[in-house]
């Protein structure tokens, strides 16, 4: 004899509960699937091209959130963390403010010349000063550069075509700083340089 509607439910019970019991059984715990989550070893937006792409169909702001966040889970590069030198900050060096380029105005800072000067020169360029010898010997002056969505640096890469260049800048840094967001404020990533550091 066929089984009623109620029959039916009742035959397909056992199959749920079985269901639900798989399911919990499968679920992984948020601590593994955390730890399934496949990490960066390499900054995607290093690559010109990538990052042309991916701004192709992704608002400014939020690619620039997305680069903030594979920069501070890579951190630095630490290729080359002398700002006279580092190839990323080529743009910035042919810059010109207050009526010298960023380059020259490295240079003085090394030869000690015009101290008062050093922290407005810097501060154009979205860089604050942590620290610096005003002494004899070697500068050893701490440089941290802004690498957020507003940062006055931007508007320099942006005219010589550099999108990636918080990317870049952190390849190239001794350290790389961040701050993670909050209700208030967003992710914050700074990059550390070194001018003139004091031999180890």
């Amino acid at each position: 004899m066929a089984a009623g509607p109620q029959g039916g439910t009742l035959a397909a019970l056992p199959v749920f509960l079985a269901l639900i019991a798989m399911t919990k059984t499968n679920t992984p715990s948020p601590k593994r699937r955390e730890e399934g989550v496949a990490k960066l070893t390499v900054n995607p937006f290093l690559d010109a091209e990538f990052y042309a792409r991916m701004r192709d169909y992704t608002e400014r702001d939020a690619a620039i959130i997305k680069e903030l966040k594979a920069i501070a889970e890579i951190r630095a590069g630490n290729k080359q963390p002398d700002p006279r030198l580092a190839p990323s900050l080529q743009a910035l060096r042919d810059t010109v403010k207050k009526g010298l380029n960023f380059g020259e105005m490295l240079d003085r800072i090394a030869a000690g010349k015009e101290k008062g000067l050093w922290e407005p020169w810097m501060t154009t360029f979205g860089i604050e000063i942590r620290a610096v010898n005003y002494g004899a010997g070697p500068r050893n002056a701490c440089l941290v550069l802004d690498l957020a969505a507003n940062a006055p640096a931007h508007a320099m890469f942006a005219k010589a075509g550099i999108q990636n260049w918080r990317s870049l800048a952190a390849d190239d840094c001794s350290v790389v700083r961040s701050e993670k967001a909050t209700e208030t404020s967003p992710l914050k990533v700074y990059a550390v340089f070194y001018l003139d550091p004091a031999a180890d």
